[in-house]
């Protein structure tokens, strides 16, 4: 599944791809009772990575083409009280979901918002942005955007202020034994980027798909792999999802329901694969570690074909845009259509998964079988 963000292109308002794999979505927000934060008893961060599924803000503090601070995103979102607050979605996101499945009312704080300071860091930060991918000219398009060298390089940041909030050797033991790392990404590089026309010509004539990927696998590899070096020990990592079947794509490509653009989902399916292998030479080189890959692509492909079994009318049409069959080119603003049932949607805009529909995501996250995430499910990671 894939996500869009704003742009213009000869005065018209379009949305361009950005990333929704998944879910990896998979943010593991915590929270802190009172006491010393290097108590056993304590449940740890949620510290979250990644693109717009899981941008919670950050991306309202950039000059970028890829916000979504209006009007009506953010309409379900009972903390805001219906406002917009920089999520991609009517509602929750599946980290705020995952988050109060456990228990834990609190939410990750986005790293540039300004009560990201102090003991507020202890409950986790949220790094994502919208338009964000591995390697750093992915999104480049939307002018402003947080990579994940740069998200990284915030983490380092936000680790030094957590050795001063509970000293070294706490604080070593309150991100390797309590934290959760979880890593949403990875479509943008390919819909925003390869595949983009224009932009992408010099990497498509210089690459084809095969070393592109392995150029995306060697630097998620770094950027792990510095995570790690930075204490981080229990990683959630989700694949691609479907990103050939989303409104968007299925209204510019005129396809029927039951369709799906065959070259995205293909990179995609090429990716998966290596990024499990990663994962897998990861956990076995790094002392201590433990990475989770969550099959976003197949649980979403999931939801997407079988849509009637899991309660919804339609998992090809947007619930809030404009434009073909699907609702699918306009974007989703003040000015869209907006439906009624909103819970009857898989998607809430031409990119953005709906609340709805998160919802069952987020529970296969939590409590699935090795099908959807191995080799362990996110509750069993928390204990681990």
């Amino acid at each position: 599944m894939a996500f869009y963000c704003n742009a213009n292109h000869h005065g018209v308002k379009y949305k361009l791809i950005i990333n929704t794999t998944l879910v990896v979505v998979l943010s593991l927000l915590s929270s802190l009772p009172r006491g010393d934060a290097a108590d056993d008893n304590l449940l740890g961060a949620s510290f979250i990575f990644g693109d717009s599924l899981v941008d919670a803000g950050n991306n309202n503090y950039l000059s970028t083409l890829s916000k979504a601070d209006s009007t009506p995103n953010g309409i379900d979102f009972k903390a805001s009280g219906g406002k917009p607050t920089g999520r991609f979605t009517n509602g929750r996101t599946i980290g705020d979901i995952v988050g109060e499945e456990l228990g834990i009312p609190n939410y990750a704080t986005p790293f540039l918002a300004p009560n990201a300071t102090g003991k507020a860091i202890l409950y986790g930060v949220n790094y994502a942005s919208g338009g964000g991918g591995i390697l750093n000219a992915t999104g480049r398009i939307f002018v402003n955007r947080l990579g994940m060298d740069v998200q990284v390089d915030y983490f380092n940041i936000t680790r030094k202020q957590i050795d001063k909030l509970l000293g070294a050797s706490s604080a070593r033991d309150y991100i390797q034994k309590k934290s959760i790392f979880s890593i949403t990404v990875g479509s943008n590089d390919f819909l925003n980027n390869y595949l983009l026309p224009i932009i992408s010509i010099g990497a498509r004539i210089t690459q084809n798909a095969d070393s592109f990927t392995d150029d995306m696998i060697t630097h998620l590899r770094n950027q792990l792999t510095r995570l790690y070096q930075l204490d981080g020990r229990k990683f959630v990592v989700g694949n691609v999802g479907p990103i050939g079947c989303i409104p968007y794509q299925k209204t510019i490509n005129q396809l029927n329901e039951n369709e799906c653009v065959d070259l995205a989902d293909k990179l995609a399916r090429q990716y998966n694969a290596k990024l499990k292998d990663l994962l897998t030479q990861l956990g076995e080189n790094l002392p201590g570690s433990t990475f989770v890959y969550a099959n976003v692509y197949d649980l979403v492909l999931e939801l997407i074909t079988n849509y009637k079994k899991y309660g919804f009318n339609t998992a090809s049409k947007a619930c809030c845009g404009n434009g073909g069959q699907y609702a699918g080119i306009i974007p989703c603003g003040p000015s869209s259509s907006l439906c009624d049932d909103r819970d009857k949607h898989v998607f809430w805009d031409p990119y953005h998964p709906s609340e709805a529909a998160n919802v069952l995501l987020a529970k296969q996250l939590l409590d699935g079988d090795t099908k959807y995430i191995s080799p362990m499910n996110l509750r069993q990671l928390r204990s681990a």
